[in-house]
């Protein structure tokens, strides 16, 4: 394939990196109440550190994409097609944002947050948003709820996102015969 049709090294690595980082992410937090109740407090902790690690991936990720445009769409992708790609993408990095942001405040409300501060991976205190740990606790447990529901709301939207996405490009690798996979891989 024509280096030109191909994402840089660098964008691929991040790719797959976050991609991982996230499906992982999805996993633990759907087996967290499987858990024996010794390892549910270590999940919550690993949770927040690797929202925490992707919201920092997504911003090296940004920078790369300011300087280090995405190859073009192969010829005989359709506007339609090309509009869906783009806002796609538009919408994975807007909920890469968010999710790990909506986490980061629902965990800065959460009412014991001052007696358990958040290391992140264990290895250094990761800050929690002040003005939300300064509120009053009726509002910190209001938003509590609040901040929960937007993080489980756009976890929602993003599987939905995901799964069109793989689906995408499933249809243009094998029923297009597009190589997209060789776009997007090592």
């Amino acid at each position: 394939m024509n280096p030109a049709h191909r994402y840089t090294r660098v964008a691929i690595v991040l790719h797959w990196l976050m991609a991982a980082l996230i499906l992982g992410n999805i996993v633990l937090i759907w087996v967290v109440e499987q858990l024996p109740e010794a390892h549910i407090r270590l999940a919550i902790d690993t949770h927040k550190s690797v929202g925490i690690l992707v919201l920092g991936l997504l911003s090296l990720r940004l920078l790369w994409r300011l300087g280090h445009r995405p190859p073009a769409l192969p010829p005989g992708t359709t506007l339609m097609e090309r509009r869906l790609a783009h806002a796609g993408h538009v919408l994975f990095y807007v909920l890469i944002f968010a999710m790990p942001f909506s986490g980061w405040l629902h965990d800065s409300a959460w009412r014991s947050a001052a007696e358990f501060p958040m290391r992140l991976f264990g290895l250094f205190e990761w800050p929690r948003i002040g003005w939300i740990m300064a509120l009053e606790p009726f509002q910190k447990q209001q938003l509590h709820h609040l901040f929960g529901e937007l993080h489980e709301w756009l976890a929602n939207v993003f599987y939905v996102l995901f799964s069109l996405h793989v689906l995408a490009a499933i249809k243009h690798q094998f029923i297009d015969r597009q190589p997209q996979f060789k776009r997007m891989w090592f």
